[in-house]
């Protein structure tokens, strides 16, 4: 199973393709999408991160995306980007007949670390050592990748 991990940011978002076969679980790639700066308008933003995802997903075949679900943004602004990210992020997968599959963020540290609250760091380090990473990934990508973990983790339970 082969699946896509997708954590949105309003300036980089990431990404993180992960396969399991049988019990071993490895990280096929990873990266972060630099969107462009806020003086592009948006639609040329949202479509950007439409044709580098799209990309990602022919390159690497995935049989399914999971995206980190949006949380309580403090800034309403960044919110509705995000939430427009997610849209073009599911569209995108309905489009290529690929299942969606959302995680809050407390659920996917829960199911990396061990504790729902747990911060970055703990994530992006957990994450290099369950993957077997020669070097820690960015924080989007990280995260990205952490909500593909969840995903398999789910899926065995």
């Amino acid at each position: 199973m082969r699946v896509v991990g997708i954590d949105l940011g309003s300036r980089r978002s990431g990404y993180g393709v992960v396969e399991r076969q049988g019990q071993a679980i490895f990280c096929i790639s990873w990266g972060e999408i630099k969107l462009s700066s806020n003086k592009k308008k948006l639609s040329q933003r949202l479509c950007s991160f439409y044709d580098h995802l799209e990309a990602i997903i022919k390159q690497y075949l995935p049989q399914e995306v999971v995206i980190e679900d949006l949380y309580v943004a403090r800034n309403v602004k960044t919110a509705f980007v995000l939430g427009h990210l997610k849209g073009v992020a599911m569209l995108l997968a309905e489009k290529m007949s690929l299942p969606v599959f959302t995680y809050s963020p407390s659920e996917i540290k829960k199911a990396v670390v061990g504790y729902g609250r747990a911060d970055k760091e703990q994530v992006r380090a957990m994450v290099q050592r369950l993957l077997q990473l020669p070097e820690m990934p960015g924080e989007h990508a990280a995260d990205a990748l952490a909500a593909a973990l969840c995903h398999l983790h789910t899926l065995r339970l």
